[in-house]
């Protein structure tokens, strides 16, 4: 009987993304030993920070939720941060950075999704590839320096509020809103499930399996251009080296979330929490004085546990 309930209970925790007791441990360690870190204007500007990270991981929960990845979105930074600070576009609107930013992420996962779902070019392969293509042609367009200042009005945005709340920040959650609206409640989103689940029987059932994913890939490009676009406005200079750590970042917080490779379970809040995770990790890192060295480690350990916690959740599933 002990037995049935441990497996019991065992099999509901499961079914919780670790992303959520991952934050509650971090919560509760900075509200016993330094609680006064948790006032609204200091987790504002720590969270504002992740922001453009949790942009990039609401494309890439789609992605990995079809069987796929995206490996890409540190050259999508890269090309909007070099296009909006270089010289080719001067004194444009914020309107045409925008566009340019969305066209940039748009165009760069069309051609994941051409790669992955036409050609069936393995998903780490072709977007790492496109990674690579991208960064070393904008390094050779910048000669590898900085190409210049990102226009001060994209700065004023960023550190801009509404009523208390940073404005990145109210932009991230209307943004997950929306994901989450487009998964649950329109036929796109049953589609995704139903390739996540068995790609082969989502064919036979009618679902336009390659097309889900080619649209996945484009989104998942949509919002590496948008996340590239908060990223620039927190930049005072251009850089050719910015973000490209997010990717693998942002494939942590999706699997901390609760989104599994091969399956097409797995929802919006779980990662958005393993986003928050990370920058709570970074309050408590800085809190008691760790360094970089640390915080990697730090980092590491979390994606291995959530990793372990899956491995036994297969395991008892079986």
């Amino acid at each position: 009987m002990a037995a049935m309930l441990n497996n019991s209970l065992f099999a509901r925790l499961s079914r919780i993304p670790p992303a959520y007791f991952v934050f509650a441990a971090l919560l509760m360690v900075l509200w016993i030993a330094r609680p006064h870190m948790l006032n609204t204007n200091i987790m504002g500007i720590f969270i504002r920070q992740v922001v453009p990270l949790g942009i990039l991981v609401l494309g890439q929960l789609l992605v990995m939720r079809v069987n796929s990845i995206d490996l890409s979105g540190g050259s999508v930074i890269i090309l909007v941060n070099y296009l909006i600070s270089s010289s080719f576009f001067h004194d444009a609107s914020l309107v045409t950075y925008f566009a340019l930013a969305v066209a940039s992420g748009v165009g760069i996962g069309l051609i994941n999704g051409y790669m992955v779902g036409i050609r069936r070019v393995s998903a780490v392969i072709a977007t790492l590839a496109m990674n690579i293509i991208v960064i070393g042609a904008v390094e050779f367009l910048a000669s590898g320096k900085p190409p210049g200042a990102v226009p001060k009005f994209l700065n004023e945005i960023y550190n801009s509020k509404l009523w208390t709340i940073p404005t990145p920040i109210v932009f991230w959650v209307v943004l997950s809103l929306m994901m989450w609206v487009l998964l649950k409640r329109f036929v796109f989103g049953r589609n995704v499930m139903s390739v996540g689940e068995n790609p082969t029987a989502a064919r036979f059932s009618g679902v336009p399996v390659e097309r889900t994913v080619i649209l996945a890939h484009a989104l998942a490009g949509l919002m590496a251009g948008i996340a590239a676009f908060v990223q620039t406005s927190s930049l005072v200079m251009g850089s050719v080296r910015i973000g490209l750590d997010l990717p693998i970042l942002a494939v942590a917080a999706t699997i901390l979330g609760g989104v599994v490779f091969g399956k097409g379970e797995g929802g919006v809040w779980g990662p958005f929490f393993g986003v928050l995770s990370f920058a709570l990790l970074f309050v408590v890192m800085t809190t008691f004085n760790i360094d970089e060295p640390g915080k990697l480690v730090a980092q590491g350990a979390i994606i291995l546990l959530a990793a372990i916690f899956y491995g036994l959740k297969t395991a008892g599933s079986k």
